[in-house]
C-alpha cells in the first residue's frame, strides 16, 4: 500500500520510507533515517535530530545538512505522539521491528532497541543504552546512559535504572533493584512452568545457563539468552582488559 504522509509533516533529505508507512501531522523526520514497512509515526514525533551534546554539531538536517550516524526504525513499529529519537554518533540509533514507543518517550543517541520492545509513556533512555528483545519499560522510568536492559525484562513505572537489568528480571524502585523474575514474560514467550523453574537460577545470575535446551523453551528465547550470556562475558573480558 502507498504511504500516507500528512501535508504538515516534514520529511527531509536522506529519509527512506518503506511501504504502507503512516506519518502523522507535524511529525519531523530528518536524515540519515530509514523507516521500515508498515511503521506508524504519530503526530508531532521527532526522529533524526542531532545527539544532545552541549557544544556538539547541530546541523540543519531538514535543509540538507546531513551529519550523523543516522537512525533506523524497523518494520511494524509504532511511534506515538511527541516521541523523540536522536541521531547516532558512533553508530546508528536503532529501534527494532514491532516495537511500541508510547507518547513522550525519548530514545537518546546511539541507543539500540531490539525487536518487540515496549516503552511506556514518558520513558527516558540516555545515550548508548541497549534494550534487548521483548523488554517492557514502565511509565515514567528513566534509564541512565550506557545501561543495559536484558531480554524480556520488566522495569516498573517511575524506576531509575543505573546498571544492568538481567534477562526476564523484574526491577523496580530508585535506584531500580531486581525483585523477582518476569515469569509472565517467559510464559508469553511460550515457556512451560517446568522450563521457567529450570531457568530461574540462571536468570537470577546464580548459575550458568544449562547446556541443553530445557523442555518448553522456544528457540527464539533460547537463542536470545545464549546471545545475552556471550555479550555479558565479552563485556566482562573488556573490563578486565583481556
Amino acid at each position: 500500500m502507498p504511504n500516507r504522509i500528512h501535508p504538515s509533516a516534514v520529511v527531509g533529505p536522506g529519509v527512506t520510507l518503506g511501504e504502507d508507512v503512516v506519518v502523522g501531522p507535524h511529525a519531523v523526520l530528518v536524515g540519515p533515517l530509514t523507516i521500515g514497512h508498515r511503521a506508524w509515526i504519530g503526530p508531532s514525533v521527532s526522529i533524526g535530530t542531532p545527539a544532545e551534546y552541549r557544544g556538539g554539531p547541530h546541523p540543519v538536517a531538514w535543509d540538507g545538512e546531513l551529519d550523523g550516524a543516522g537512525v533506523v526504525i524497523g518494520w511494524g513499529t509504532i511511534v506515538r505522539e511527541f516521541v523523540t529519537v536522536n541521531q547516532g554518533t558512533q553508530h546508528a540509533t536503532e529501534v527494532g521491528h514491532d516495537c511500541y514507543l508510547l507518547a513522550r518517550s525519548h530514545v537518546g543517541h546511539d541507543c539500540v532497541l531490539d525487536d518487540g520492545v515496549t516503552l511506556a509513556d514518558a520513558v527516558q533512555l540516555g545515550g548508548h543504552t541497549r534494550v534487548w528483545s521483548w523488554a517492557n519499560i514502565g511509565m515514567g522510568a528513566v534509564v541512565h546512559q550506557r545501561s543495559v536492559v536484558g531480554p524480556g525484562a520488566m522495569v516498573g513505572m517511575g524506576s531509575a535504572v543505573r546498571r544492568t537489568v538481567g534477562p526476564f528480571a523484574l526491577a523496580v524502585g530508585n535506584p531500580a533493584r531486581v525483585v523477582g523474575l518476569n515469569t509472565v514474560g517467559l510464559e508469553r514467550r511460550g515457556c512451560s512452568p517446568h522450563a521457567i523453574e529450570t531457568l530461574e537460577a540462571a536468570l537470577k545470575g546464580k548459575s550458568p545457563l544449562p547446556d541443553d535446551l530445557p523442555d518448553g523453551v522456544t528457540d527464539d528465547v533460547w537463542d536470545t539468552l545464549v546471545a545475552w550470556q556471550k555479550a555479558r562475558e565479552a563485556a566482562e573480558d573488556d573490563e578486565r582488559g583481556t
